[in-house]
């Protein structure tokens, strides 16, 4: 049985721990309110230039850019894996890895990852995945927009090149603060968006009301590298608020946690100590009743 020293010295260490838990807590929520916006500001931007490029590449016909092609045969896939660089998240990082061994199903193909994180970068080195590319300390923090242009210009020539077959994007979609997604979504080669709920093979119609000048095709290739860094940068701005919310509720948990940990060990704490006190009275009653006798 513990003594009465060793179970203080546990309530104090629990509560240093929560004092830690409910700063970072803080820090995450913090952190959480301009990652927010953000994400909230860019995601009807990218939302809405799919859709203009929905438009032109239906006008211009599926098979007017060769980042529109689909390649008669994928053989070598390439995985942009997006997971912070930090822990203490809960199972963020877990639910993106998980996405990626689906993909990764595919036992006849060639798998390479560019890696957006530590985390993700270290899960790739213990599975023993090639690594393309790498980039540390990004998410989480304020995404350099060059950064994420060149790499998604490497995207691109590696698809143009033949390195690449498809390239997909696993990230964390954030639905709420108590709710993260990770889903897959193909950067490579652009695919037609399907309807709601994406149960059928028809692609999506979009209406063809944006006028273009010059023609769609022009604007086509322009646009589509664009497109690529476009819905890259969102993915990482998703991934990083996601992020920020799966940790301010991992703090709020252990937080709790803490709390129900300290009510229990004084509960036991204060029985040792009605058990020491008494004993120690039944020792007196016992001296005094040895001296009366």
């Amino acid at each position: 049985m513990a003594t009465l020293k060793d179970v203080k010295l546990k309530i104090r260490a629990v509560k240093k721990t929560r004092q830690i838990t409910k700063a970072m807590n803080m820090v995450a929520t913090s952190r959480l309110r301009g990652a927010q916006r953000a994400m909230e500001a860019f995601r009807p931007y990218a939302e809405k230039f799919s859709e203009v490029l929905g438009s032109l590449a239906e006008k211009a016909g599926g098979e007017s850019n060769p980042l529109l092609t689909p390649k008669d045969e994928v053989k070598r896939v390439h995985i942009v894996l997006c997971t912070s660089d930090r822990g203490l998240c809960g199972g963020f990082n877990l639910s993106l890895a998980a996405q990626a061994m689906g993909i990764m199903a595919r036992k006849t193909t060639e798998f390479s990852v560019t890696a957006f994180g530590k985390r993700g970068r270290d899960w790739c080195r213990n599975k023993n995945l090639s690594i393309a590319d790498e980039h540390v300390g990004v998410v989480g923090s304020k995404i350099p927009s060059g950064l994420v242009s060149t790499a998604a210009k490497k995207l691109v020539d590696g698809f143009l090149s033949g390195a690449y077959d498809e390239v997909h994007v696993v990230y964390s979609q954030f639905a709420s603060r108590t709710r993260q997604i990770a889903v897959v979504q193909q950067l490579l080669p652009i695919p037609p968006i399907l309807p709601e709920g994406g149960r059928t093979e028809k692609p999506k119609s979009y209406q063809a009301e944006h006028i273009c000048e010059p023609s769609a095709e022009t604007l086509l290739g322009e646009l589509l590298p664009k497109n690529v860094f476009i819905q890259l940068y969102r993915a990482l701005l998703e991934t990083t608020t996601g992020e920020h919310a799966a940790r301010m509720l991992a703090m709020d948990n252990a937080t709790k946690a803490c709390n129900d940990m300290i009510e229990s060990l004084s509960l036991a704490y204060n029985k040792a100590r009605q058990t020491t006190i008494t004993l120690d009275l039944m020792d007196i009653v016992a001296g005094a009743e040895a001296l009366r006798g």
